[in-house]
C-alpha cells in the first residue's frame, strides 16, 4: 500500500504500482521558496480547488513555470485544514473519471493550509503576513454564491455584514469582511498590487467581489477604522483589480465508489470525512475530464503563464460571453433543472436523470430551445458544441457520482443567474417576449414546488442547504397535494421578489403562467412527472 505523504521522488515504484502520476518537483523546497516568496493564495479548499486550480499550479511548477506553490485559506471549516490538509502535508489525489476509467495525480503543489478567522487569531496574522508580501501576486476563491453574500433577500445586510461594517476589522466574520482586512494590512505594507480573482461559478464574479470588499470597507471608513487612502487603494485597478472569470468543471462530492477503487489499487489514503459543518471531504478529490478556466487578464502585479495550463487569458468582455454562455444558458441552468426535479422525483443521479426521457428532453427544450437563441458567442468556446458535449458525453456519464441533491445546495442563490438573465435578455430584445417561454416558468414552478419539501409521491423530504429556504418555505409550507387553493395568494410574493430573480415576474408577462404549472404539479401524487411529459410532448421542439 501506498500513502500519500510517502517520498514520491525516492521510493517511486509503490506510485507506480498504484497507478498514480507523481510530481516532477521536490515538495519542500516549493515550501521553502514559498515561504520567502509567496505568489498564489486561494481561499476555499474544497473539492473543486483540489482538482483543478491546484492541477493548474502543479502543471506549471512541472514545467517550471511557476517556482512557488499555492497556500490555501479556510475562513469556515477548520476540519477541512486539521483533517485533510496537514495530516498529508498538504497534498492530495486528483482522480479524472473518464467513461473507460480513472486518472490519478497525486498534486503537492498547496505548501501551507491556513484556517484563518476572527476565532483563530493566530491563523489571521498567519495570512496577514503572507499578504504583507510584495512577492504576492494574486488570490483565487472557490467559496460558492453564498460565501458572498452580505445582504438578504429583502436587501438589508445580514447580521454578520452588519457586525463587520460597525466594527474593527480583526473582528471581521463575514468571508468578505476577513477578506477586505487582509486587503488592509497589505495597503498598510506599502499600497502593494494584488489581483483578487473570483472563480466562483456565477455571474460577474469578480464585480460581485469588488462590490463586496468596497461595503465592508466603506463602513469601516464611516466608523473611522480606515482612512480614505485604503478606499482610493481599493477603487484603482493598477493597485487593486477584480478580474472577472469562467470556471466550468462538475466535481461532485468524494464517492464512495471512487474510495473503494482507490484502496483496491493499493491507495491507503482514501477514507471519506464527513465535517461537522456539513463538508465532505477527502484526500483524493473526483472530477470530470472537461474543464474551462477563463479569466480577464488584469494582474498589477505580474502573473504565472496561466496559459500554458490551459487558462484562456482574455479581456472582460470574452469572460463575460462565456460565463453567460455557461453560467445562464448552456450549463448551469439545465444543471438546476435537473437538481430540482431529480430531488422531486426521488433521483440519486444527475447520470441517471440525463437519460431519462421526459427529463433529456426538457433540459434540450430549455438549452437549445430558449437559452441558445440569447447567447452571444464568445469566440473560444462554441456554445451549441459546448451543449452537445454536456447532453452527449458529461451528464450521462456514469462515472461522474454527481446527485441532484448537492446541485440543488442554495438554489435561492442561484435561480436568478441561471434564468434570471436569460429572462433578462428576453426583456431587453424588442423581437422575443419573455411570455413565450415555457420551460423556464415550469422549471421556476418545480423550484416553487420543491420548497414544500413534499416529493412527487406525497412523501416528505430533507431539502438541500439554502439560507433563504426557511424564509421561502414558509409561503408553501402547508399547501398539501390535491389541495383547491389560491396559489397567487401563496406565490405572489416569492415570484415577485426582484431580488431573487432580477425582476418581477409577473410584471414582465410569465408570474401567471408559473403559477399555472405550478397548480398542475399539485394536483395529486404524480403531477409533477405528468407535467414535465406532458410539457415536452406539446410544447418542445427537442
Amino acid at each position: 500500500m501506498v500513502k500519500l505523504t510517502d517520498d514520491y521522488l525516492n521510493n517511486l515504484a509503490p506510485f507506480n504500482q498504484a497507478g498514480v502520476k507523481i510530481p516532477q518537483f521536490d515538495q519542500t523546497k516549493l515550501i521553502e521558496h514559498t515561504k520567502e516568496a509567496p505568489v498564489w493564495v486561494h481561499f476555499g479548499g474544497g473539492n473543486l480547488f483540489r482538482c483543478f486550480h491546484s492541477v493548474i499550479a502543479q502543471h506549471l511548477i512541472n514545467k517550471g513555470a511557476l517556482d512557488s506553490g499555492i497556500i490555501v485559506a479556510d475562513t469556515y471549516d477548520d476540519e477541512v485544514i486539521n483533517e485533510v490538509y496537514k495530516p498529508y502535508n498538504n497534498r492530495f489525489l486528483s482522480v479524472v473519471m473518464k467513461n473507460d476509467g480513472l486518472d490519478k495525480e497525486l498534486v503537492a503543489s498547496v505548501t501551507n493550509s491556513i484556517y484563518a478567522n476572527s476565532k483563530n487569531q493566530l491563523g489571521l496574522e498567519e495570512l496577514k503576513e503572507v499578504f504583507k508580501k510584495p512577492s504576492l501576486q494574486f488570490a483565487t476563491f472557490s467559496i460558492t454564491e453564498k460565501g458572498y453574500a452580505l445582504k438578504d433577500m429583502n436587501g438589508d445586510l445580514t447580521k454578520g455584514a452588519e457586525h463587520d461594517v460597525n466594527s474593527e476589522p480583526d473582528t471581521a466574520v463575514t468571508n468578505m469582511g476577513i477578506i477586505t482586512n487582509l486587503l488592509l494590512a497589505r495597503y498598510k505594507a506599502g499600497k502593494l498590487p494584488i489581483a483578487m480573482v473570483s472563480t466562483d461559478n456565477f455571474s460577474q464574479n469578480g464585480k460581485r467581489l469588488e462590490e463586496a470588499v468596497l461595503l465592508i470597507a466603506n463602513g469601516w471608513l464611516k466608523s473611522g477604522f480606515v482612512d480614505q487612502g485604503f478606499i482610493d487603494y481599493l477603487s484603482n485597478p493598477e493597485k487593486v483589480s477584480f478580474p472577472w472569470s469562467m470556471i466550468d468543471r462538475i466535481t461532485p462530492n468524494p464517492s464512495e465508489k471512487v474510495s473503494k477503487q482507490l484502496l483496491a489499487d493499493g491507495i491507503e489514503d482514501a477514507q471519506i470525512v464527513h465535517t461537522d459543518k456539513h463538508t465532505n471531504i477527502a484526500p483524493f478529490g473526483n472530477t470530470e475530464e472537461t474543464h474551462y478556466l477563463v479569466i480577464e487578464d488584469s494582474f498589477p502585479n505580474g502573473r504565472p503563464k496561466l496559459e500554458d495550463a490551459g487558462v484562456f487569458m482574455t479581456d472582460r468582455e470574452t469572460v463575460n460571453d462565456a460565463d453567460q454562455m455557461k453560467v445562464t444558458a448552456c450549463l448551469n441552468p439545465l444543471h438546476t433543472s435537473l437538481a430540482i426535479f431529480g430531488c422531486l422525483l426521488g433521483f440519486h443521479s444527475i447520470a441517471d436523470e440525463a437519460v431519462d426521457d421526459d427529463l433529456l428532453k426538457m433540459i434540450k427544450n430549455l438549452g437549445y430551445g430558449e437559452d441558445l437563441p440569447v447567447v452571444k458567442d464568445p469566440k473560444i468556446i462554441n456554445p451549441k458544441e459546448f451543449i452537445d458535449t454536456l447532453i452527449t458525453k458529461r451528464l450521462p456519464n456514469k462515472n461522474i457520482p454527481d446527485t441532484p441533491q448537492r446541485i440543488a445546495s442554495d438554489t435561492s442563490q442561484k435561480v436568478g443567474i441561471r434564468y434570471g438573465v436569460t429572462l433578462q435578455h428576453y426583456v431587453d430584445d424588442q423581437k422575443l417576449n419573455p411570455a413565450d417561454l415555457e420551460f423556464i416558468p415550469m422549471i421556476i414552478a418545480g423550484w416553487c414546488r420543491y420548497l414544500m419539501a413534499t416529493d412527487d409521491e406525497g412523501n416528505t423530504f430533507t431539502p438541500s442547504p439554502d439560507p433563504l429556504y426557511d424564509q421561502l418555505h414558509e409561503y408553501v409550507k402547508d399547501i398539501k397535494l390535491g389541495d383547491e387553493i389560491n396559489v397567487h395568494e401563496k406565490l405572489q410574493l416569492i415570484l415577485s421578489n426582484k431580488s431573487i430573480f432580477g425582476n418581477d415576474l409577473y410584471e414582465i408577462g410569465i408570474g401567471e403562467k408559473v403559477e399555472n404549472y405550478f397548480s398542475q404539479m399539485i394536483t395529486k401524487p404524480g403531477a409533477v412527472r405528468e407535467t414535465i411529459h406532458q410539457t415536452v410532448e406539446e410544447k418542445g421542439k427537442y
